[in-house]
């Protein structure tokens, strides 16, 4: 597989992951916890895990658009822009676990983020700086 369809692969996946989560945080708060099997907050707190949901899926949608508009300066630009919010989640969920302030099931937003980051790096080095042409939007 090379990596400018890997790439797009990667955007696609991750996209999907925190477009979707991001929405079940902010319009499904409860039933997401649930399926993490992390602790239902208080009501009030409710409103905040939906506003984290609606950057979460900001953040995904950024990879989907990228994905979608089949150009590969975008899909880099989107690969390296968000590695600075993948950092940023990352620490301070684990360090938010570390300090019992967050749940051992939150324990899978900073492994997806780490391991995001990773992969993102790595494609970042082996990706072309210039565009390459796609056969179609969707073409992975």
């Amino acid at each position: 597989m090379n990596h400018v369809r890997l790439a797009r692969l990667l955007a696609f996946a991750a996209g999907l992951l925190d477009f979707g989560s991001g929405l079940g945080f902010a319009f499904f708060p409860i039933q997401t916890l649930a399926l993490m099997r992390a602790p239902v907050a208080a009501e009030e707190a409710l409103t905040y895990v939906r506003f984290v949901g609606a950057f979460v899926a900001a953040v995904g949608a950024s990879y989907l658009w990228a994905l979608f508009r089949a150009d590969l300066v975008r899909l880099r630009a989107v690969l390296e822009f968000t590695l600075l919010f993948r950092l940023a989640a990352g620490v301070f969920s684990t360090a938010a676990i570390a300090h019992g302030w967050l749940a051992l099931p939150w324990a899978s937003v900073p492994a997806a983020d780490f391991t995001l980051i990773v992969i993102q790096l790595w494609l970042l080095t082996k990706l072309p700086t210039h565009d390459v042409p796609s056969s179609s939007p969707s073409s992975f």
